[in-house]
């Protein structure tokens, strides 16, 4: 088994190479698989296509909880809906199971889902996304995942790097805004009176 590297720089995520194979899965096939293989994360693009996610760091995953915790605790206090961790999968409209290291969907969309839909991988996009870049994340691969999560109906995306001090906004219908150095970032209409601090994570 051998997993297939395009560029000799480290991937964020890399498809799983069988013998020269790309696997093909259905989601099904998908869910099955992460099943079978709770300690791996696993990603499938629109194509269908099996992707493995590099683990990440002790800084990185810190970093992570915190993001998570903030939202959850912005959640909770006004009731507007619910936070994800990038232990869940969302199905998008295009076919592709994304894995955001932060998501959050409004609480009528989640409440119009089957209690069969909530235990299986969540068929829509997250209103919200973060990504958060690691030591072995590419931003290119990001910015893809990004733009994907916004062609697919995700009102406002996150794409946080902490090497550069640098965050990229995306958002429907306009341009991606980048901040230098910011040192707090505004949810804006999608997340009304959440405000993210960021001087732990840069």
């Amino acid at each position: 088994m051998q997993l297939l590297d395009n560029s000799p720089e480290i991937q964020t995520s890399t498809l799983l190479d069988v013998g020269g194979i790309i696997l093909h899965l259905t989601h099904e096939q998908f869910e099955q698989l992460c099943q079978n293989n709770p300690d791996k994360s696993l990603e499938l693009n629109k194509n269908g296509e099996l992707e493995i996610v590099a683990p990440i760091g002790g800084e990185s995953s810190r970093a992570e909880s915190k993001l998570i915790t903030r939202l959850t605790n912005w959640s909770e206090q006004t009731g507007l809906g619910e936070t994800f961790s990038s232990s869940g999968a969302f199905i998008l409209p295009n076919g592709a199971e994304r894995c955001p290291d932060a998501a959050w969907v409004e609480l009528s969309r989640w409440s119009a889902l089957t209690p069969e839909q909530r235990q299986k991988f969540v068929p829509l996009a997250p209103d919200f996304v973060i990504e958060l870049r690691s030591d072995t994340d590419r931003m290119p691969k990001l910015r893809e995942k990004m733009e994907e999560y916004r062609e697919n109906g995700v009102r406002l995306g996150w794409l946080i790097d902490p090497q550069k001090q640098q965050v990229e906004i995306y958002r429907l219908g306009r341009d991606v805004e980048i901040l230098e150095a910011p040192s707090s970032l505004n949810g804006e209409d999608v997340l009304p009176g959440f405000v993210l601090d960021l001087r732990s994570i840069f």
